[in-house]
């Protein structure tokens, strides 16, 4: 098996990238942000492989971090992902999106992606419930704000204070993480109008 790939940048093609690792080139299939990521043609370069072998193909798709490539054998999990679509995921939210979307259970978020309708969003959020791969690069403070949100467990004046952020034309995930983030200073028994002044401050800075 390969898991990664040390090599200088060969060539790119529109959804994959070619490595030059000792004179053998490989080719792996990328997001659009891990594509963004690498270097120009001719530039050294690391990528995190993950191999799919089947009976008539070996592919190998390539991340810039391991967080990508945890998330994209993760999506894979649920029933009428693939590879492809795992791909447009990662290439329409970052893994910390990701995450939280999935503990906002926001479907409509998921079903940014090209490929992704309605129900298979809905299948994301509720399946992959509870099961955010580590290293995702959002804090445990604003994940589990975000899950009592998505669950309707989070006190009234969290939730009115996200909503409100929400109204003012931030996304879930934006107002949730700036609340999330005067909750830790101020403590989940701020007042809800503290809340949405101080969420305001985080969001501008």
């Amino acid at each position: 098996m390969i898991g990664k790939l040390k090599g200088l940048i060969d060539g790119f093609g529109d959804d994959h990238v070619h490595i030059d690792v000792g004179g053998v080139v490989y080719e792996a299939f990328c997001s659009s942000k891990t594509m963004a990521a690498l270097p120009q043609v001719g530039h050294a370069a690391v990528v995190h492989i993950e191999m799919i072998v089947r009976e008539d193909m070996i592919r190998l798709y390539g991340f810039s971090n391991e967080a990508e490539k945890a998330w994209f054998t993760t999506l894979m999990t649920v029933q009428g992902v693939g590879a492809r679509v795992a791909l447009s995921v990662l290439s329409t939210l970052s893994t910390g999106e990701l995450a939280s979307a999935i503990a906002l259970q926001d479907k409509a978020m998921i079903g940014r992606a090209n490929g992704v309708g309605p129900k298979l969003a809905l299948r994301i959020v509720t399946e992959l419930k509870g099961k955010v791969p580590t290293g995702i690069g959002i804090d445990a403070g604003t994940l589990g704000l975000q899950a009592a949100l998505g669950e309707g467990t989070a006190r009234s004046n969290i939730a009115d204070a996200v909503s409100a952020l929400s109204n003012l034309g931030y996304s879930s995930a934006q107002a949730s993480a700036a609340v999330a983030r005067v909750v830790g200073r101020e403590g989940d028994k701020a007042e809800t109008a503290v809340l949405i002044r101080l969420g305001l401050r985080e969001l501008s800075s």
